[in-house]
């Protein structure tokens, strides 16, 4: 496929990104800053692009497109601060295309981006998932000879390892120390974060041992990623055990705490003592948020016991909290697998009447997709549905609907939605990818789910222990048990620590295995 360079969109959903990173590994530290020496590989109004176009109606565009949110007099002159003052606003209210063109229209009059104006669209690119044009802005940072903030860099390499880019995160470690930038309390927090969600437990405990030597204060947000970890490694106990010690060292349990205790007594089936731990949050005047009501929500949901799934599902909304569309999921799911259409209509009739009309459209959509009523025929129509009620299509909606696909084994839609969100320029993470394996393995295609896995590590992005279990659940649909063990050994060469999950799954493959 020829490629080249070509500028910048107006509307960039018309553009399919060419899905290519590689800003880090070329960087060059010593370019000079010259401002009259740029050129298109330098330029933020350029990137990387298919010059393959797609047809694209105004409905399937992103409703910042539609309905502006800032808006500026047009006689006023354009200076450079109105300009800073512009993005800024874009940025802050996640109109990150608008800031975009902001860019372009400032270096067709001459003007160039300052400090101010990068980091703003570099933390609006990031928090959206746009690591592509995160990569052009921070590589135009280097060579016009701007020194990147820590925070700059924290978010270039927070998206790297959304996506399982380890070695370009590592990559973007060493660019802070040639250039003088030190790490801060937060990118070691990023590492630990991703640390603990791949499972890595050795490189989990040595991070931590690093922010002691360097005299970090281990908070909450520390020790409740430790809960975690030792929860999906099986130790749930040792766990509980970790909040005493929080206590003995004065460090406040806050809701971060308290999230990470609520999940572990769910996962493992401690039902009760998840509910008297939430009774005492609420006791002790700490207020819950929406990862405190979901877990809640999915671990009754999975024990079976809906109605009270569905009065935490009701005791959220009364608390003013917006549903979550991940949750929908789950309720959908299980209570679809039991038969129970009568109470999602209910619920969702109850959504209506609170004025959750954006949530109650998602809700809808998902019910269409399990039940495969055919109410919409696909996942454009899905879409353009979510669109036309005002829906802000972001990656979570994105994930949350390729899932459901993925779920039902519906491979062909779970691609077309990650297909319409790439060309909308959100690019696909690991979980998405995960996903697909799903679907694969749900539908009996294990040789696509190992296609995409083959295609991640080919990539470069560090497949996690999810990867490495939906594959091998994959594998044991197929009836291929021998590849199993081989799965298995390649996650702990990897350095991924196997949770439970996973090693249930070699335990039912050795078991085929054997002789009878």
């Amino acid at each position: 496929m020829e490629l080249r360079c070509i500028a910048f969109p107006t509307i960039p959903s018309t553009i399919t990104r060419y899905p290519i990173s590689f800003l880090i590994s070329s960087f060059n530290l010593n370019s000079p800053y010259n401002a009259n020496k740029r050129n298109m590989y330098t330029c933020s109004c350029f990137s990387i692009y298919q010059t393959e176009t797609m047809k694209t109606s105004n409905i399937n565009l992103p409703n910042s497109y539609n309905n502006s949110i800032m808006k500026y007099p047009v006689g006023k002159e354009q200076s450079l601060e109105l300009y800073s003052e512009k993005i800024s606003n874009y940025c802050k209210n996640g109109c990150v295309d608008k800031a975009m063109t902001c860019i372009s229209e400032m270096q067709a009059m001459g003007m160039y981006p300052n400090l101010f104006c990068y980091s703003c669209l570099i933390e609006a690119l990031g928090s959206v998932g746009r690591t592509l044009e995160v990569e052009m802005i921070f590589q135009e940072m280097i060579y016009l000879g701007f020194k990147p903030s820590v925070g700059v860099f924290n978010v270039l390499i927070r998206g790297f390892l959304r996506k399982g880019l380890y070695e370009l995160a590592n990559k973007g470690l060493r660019a802070m120390e040639d250039l003088d930038v030190l790490r801060n309390q937060e990118t070691f927090e990023i590492f630990l974060d991703y640390y603990v969600s791949a499972r890595r437990l050795s490189d989990t405990w040595r991070i931590i041992g690093d922010m002691k030597k360097r005299g970090y204060r281990l908070n909450s947000f520390v020790y409740s990623r430790v809960i975690e970890l030792y929860r999906d490694n099986g130790m749930w106990k040792k766990a509980m055990e970790i909040v005493g010690e929080i206590s003995e060292m004065g460090v406040p349990v806050d809701r971060r705490i308290y999230n990470s205790i609520i999940d572990t007594f769910g996962k493992y089936g401690e039902l009760d003592e998840a509910l008297e731990v939430f009774g005492k949050m609420l006791r002790e005047g700490v207020v819950p948020d929406i990862m405190t009501w979901n877990s809640l929500i999915k671990w009754h949901c999975k024990a079976g016991d809906y109605m009270k799934a569905l009065s935490l599902f009701t005791d959220m909304q009364d608390q003013g909290l917006y549903p979550d569309p991940k949750i929908f999921n789950i309720l959908i799911s299980q209570l679809g697998d039991h038969g129970k259409w009568d109470l999602l209509k209910e619920n969702f009739e109850k959504m209506k009447r609170r004025g959750h009309k954006k949530s109650g459209a998602v809700y809808a959509v998902l019910v269409d997709i399990y039940g495969q009523y055919g109410r919409y025929q696909g996942a454009e129509e899905c879409i353009s549905a979510l669109r036309a009620e005002g829906v802000q299509m972001s990656s979570n909606i994105y994930s949350v609907m390729a899932n459901a696909y993925a779920q039902q084994g519906l491979c062909e839609e779970t691609v077309k939605v990650l297909q319409i969100m790439e060309a909308e320029g959100i690019e696909p993470n690991l979980i998405m990818l995960n996903i697909l394996i799903n679907a694969f393995g749900i539908a009996g295609r294990y040789l696509e789910a190992l296609s995409v896995y083959d295609h991640i590590v080919e990539s470069g992005i560090n497949p996690d222990v999810v990867t490495y279990t939906t594959l091998m659940k994959a594998l044991i649909r197929a009836k291929k048990f021998n590849r199993v063990p081989e799965l298995y050994q390649q996650m702990e060469l990897v350095g991924c620590t196997p949770d439970r999950k996973s090693r249930e799954m070699l335990q039912i493959a050795l078991m085929h295995l054997q002789p009878i």
